[in-house]
């Protein structure tokens, strides 16, 4: 970001993605959750997606709310923004078991950051860097022209 340019913001809602080929901050918070950062260090391009669930089942509509759908879809709109697969690093965040989420049970957050990381092996695409799991929530902002990403832990849940 340079001098006294406008920054380019957009906050980022559970069960959608974000890439644009203009610089932009990305922002979401998540809890169990979990956002795939991808980046072309070349292109000095990405975006973001932030999933609830593993795996669409084929009924109703396939959203990114659903991660198999959030990964492709990722994956598709860099490279229509001027990214190319072969630069593309992954940056995974999210998945914490949150205690008092009623999820906890289903280990949803743990089943996200396995379909993640399964999905970008898939892909052929490098994880440069993870923070996942736990019991806390973090907040992320990504720098899409500089591919940094600041992340912020919530506090663990008080015991009852």
């Amino acid at each position: 970001m340079g001098g006294d340019e406008p920054v380019n913001r957009h906050f980022l809602f559970p069960g959608t993605l974000f890439a644009d080929a203009r610089e932009y901050l990305i922002s979401t918070v998540l809890g169990s959750c979990v956002a795939v950062c991808l980046w072309d260090h070349l292109a000095r391009k990405g975006g973001m997606n932030h999933f609830m669930l593993p795996l669409w089942n084929g009924e109703g509509l396939a959203t990114p709310k659903y991660g198999n759908i959030a990964m492709e879809r990722l994956l598709e709109k860099v490279l229509a923004i001027g990214c190319r697969r072969e630069h593309l690093q992954a940056k995974v965040f999210g998945g914490a078991n949150v205690n008092g989420s009623g999820l906890e049970v289903f280990m949803i957050g743990d089943r996200n950051i396995t379909l993640a990381f399964e999905m970008l092996d898939e892909f052929g695409i490098t994880v440069a860097a993870h923070d996942v799991g736990g019991q806390v929530g973090r907040k992320l902002v990504m720098n899409t022209a500089s591919g940094v990403i600041m992340v912020g832990k919530g506090k663990p849940a008080a015991r009852r």
